[in-house]
């Protein structure tokens, strides 16, 4: 009885370092409130490390996005990256183009796809040379990350599910890069009865209220692009809305009294890329 009580215990204990073992080689997943200085100085790192390692252009991650935090975890995964991705609950172009390293205007292209919208089960090239992944229409309607609704300026229309724009306007955005705009700006805040706080691009605005993020018409700026906005900064294109359209943008601030502050002004910007 002695003997077979001490081999149960020895094999458990050998189970539980392997699975230790094996937690430990996986990647980090971000948790909600999570930056890329915090997770550099939580695995001895540092950013550009852990962005070169993840193909990441900018500082910008969301919760629940795997990472790897060494140089051996990305080389190892190159080999796990298929010629085509299957879109899960929650996904979203722009979390799909963040996690393969690519841009959602790869995507698109490569998938002949002319909006934004995509859903659970759908196939979809990652690679350039790999044709688009024709996929049976199924019965559900498809789904997308519901925009941040927003409680602004008094003048400003409640925003609704963003609209595709049609495939004729998609050169336009596709070659935003350098372009100078004056725009309509209002403003924003991710706090009001019934509001999520994630934008159409999955950033958690709550989580993260000094981030910079505009809402755009994405026939005139492709969503991910970097845009600097005159009196507000350099900010991410990372949201949508029913009444942004054409040369308007809606500029996130965190506080309700701000946004209504702002009011409606006209600015200059510039893509960047």
């Amino acid at each position: 009885m002695r003997k077979k009580l001490f081999a149960f215990f020895t094999g458990a204990m050998i189970v539980g370092a392997m699975a230790g073992q094996a937690a430990s080689a996986a990647a980090y997943e971000v948790q909600q409130g999570d930056t890329l200085w915090s997770i550099s100085e939580k695995h001895g790192t540092s950013i550009q490390q852990l962005k070169s390692w993840n193909n990441l252009s900018s500082d910008l991650i969301f919760p629940k996005q795997q990472l790897h935090t060494s140089a051996d975890e990305a080389v190892n995964n190159e080999a796990d990256i298929d010629d085509v991705y299957t879109v899960k609950s929650g996904d979203s172009l722009w979390k799909i183009s963040q996690k393969l390293g690519l841009q959602v205007n790869q995507l698109k292209s490569w998938n002949q796809l002319t909006s934004d919208l995509i859903h659970p089960g759908q196939q979809l090239a990652v690679k350039e040379n790999g044709a688009p992944v024709q996929v049976a229409k199924v019965n559900t309607a498809p789904q997308q990350t519901a925009p941040v609704q927003r409680e602004a300026a008094p003048a400003q229309p409640e925003p609704k599910q963003a609209v595709a724009p049609a495939s004729k306007e998609a050169p336009a955005a596709a070659n935003a890069e350098g372009k100078e705009l004056t725009v309509t700006a209002t403003a924003y805040t991710a706090y009001c009865n019934g509001c999520s706080g994630v934008t159409a691009t999955g950033i958690d605005l709550r989580a993260n209220p000094g981030q910079k993020v505009i809402a755009v018409d994405p026939s005139v700026i492709p969503l991910g692009s970097k845009v600097h906005v005159e009196g507000y900064g350099t900010a991410i294109a990372g949201d949508t809305g029913g009444a942004i359209k054409g040369n308007k943008i809606d500029i996130f601030v965190p506080s309700k009294s701000e946004a209504v502050s702002f009011g409606v002004k006209t600015v200059k910007i510039k893509v960047l890329n």
